[in-house]
């Protein structure tokens, strides 16, 4: 968790909705090199809890046809990526760059300077 003193705005608007994430790509991508980095690393972040939020739509497709241990599996693992995506909000707003839990930090390593 570092502590980035930047412009945080487009890294903020990387969260808010598919728009807000390609408004954050283009808009970045002509900004200073600071601006750039922070609001990359939040851009990548966002890009792995989306492709997150797709296996779990197919998880929770599955899971529907379980009864009553497929309606509770479906509502914890979308209050878990809401939890996830407001954690991931909160460290934009405050100039932070923090990690998915578990698997941000490899994605990161995966995903590598995109959008840098």
């Amino acid at each position: 968790m570092n502590q980035i003193p930047i412009n945080k705005t487009y890294a903020i608007i990387s969260y808010c909705t598919l728009i807000g994430w390609i408004v954050a790509i283009i808009q970045a991508s002509s900004k200073e090199e600071n601006v750039k980095h922070f609001t990359a690393f939040h851009l990548r972040q966002m890009l792995l809890l989306m492709l997150i939020g797709a296996a779990i739509s197919i998880i929770s497709t599955i899971l529907f046809f379980i009864p009553v241990i497929g309606i509770i599996g479906i509502n914890i693992l979308s209050l878990i990526l809401f939890l996830i995506w407001l954690m991931l909000i909160v460290s934009a707003v405050r100039g932070e760059k923090r990690y998915i839990p578990l698997v941000g930090e490899s994605g990161e390593k995966m995903l590598g300077d995109m959008f840098e």
